[in-house]
């Protein structure tokens, strides 16, 4: 796989990470069509078992998102631009920090964000921890499924 498809099967993989922040965008569909492109463009049998472990991962998520209830952010009041700009810090998070960073990220974002908008911190506090029952673990599953997709990408282009 030259390096132009790599880089390109990686940005696709990108778009699907933040397609998991934006309603009706299908972020861990794409997340998965990346992977393939990259099996199918590598050939190698670590290739396929990244794209098969990926798929497990993926079809388990979905399986959990349809488990866990779903809740009206429209009633906590949380803006949805402060929403899916936390969902951005959590995604920079996860590198900077691996795996724990995701969730720090997101939630120092959102608090922060919160904290901007209301001023002080007994009530941005209070609107984050809101929004974050109200969002569910329905987001953080399904993005950490796909982080975790990435991860194993990266991992079997770094060591392939």
């Amino acid at each position: 796989m030259s390096v132009w498809q790599l880089v390109a099967a990686g940005l696709v993989m990108l778009l699907g990470l933040l397609g998991v922040l934006v309603p009706g965008i299908p972020g861990p569909l794409i997340v998965w069509a990346g992977v393939m492109w990259w099996t199918l463009s590598e050939k190698s049998a670590l290739a396929w078992v990244v794209l098969m472990a990926a798929t497990a991962l993926l079809l388990l998520n979905q399986v959990l998102k349809w488990l866990l209830p779903a809740r009206n952010l429209r009633a906590v009041g949380t803006p949805y631009r402060a929403l899916f700009l936390a969902g951005v810090a959590g995604i920079v998070g996860f590198f900077v920090i691996p795996v724990i960073g995701g969730v720090l990220g997101s939630v120092g974002g959102l608090y922060l964000l919160e904290r901007i908008r209301l001023g002080s911190h007994g009530d941005a506090w209070a609107s984050t921890r809101t929004a974050l029952r109200a969002i569910g673990l329905s987001v953080l599953v399904e993005l950490f499924a796909c982080l975790l997709v990435v991860g194993a990408w990266i991992g079997a282009v770094v060591a392939g």
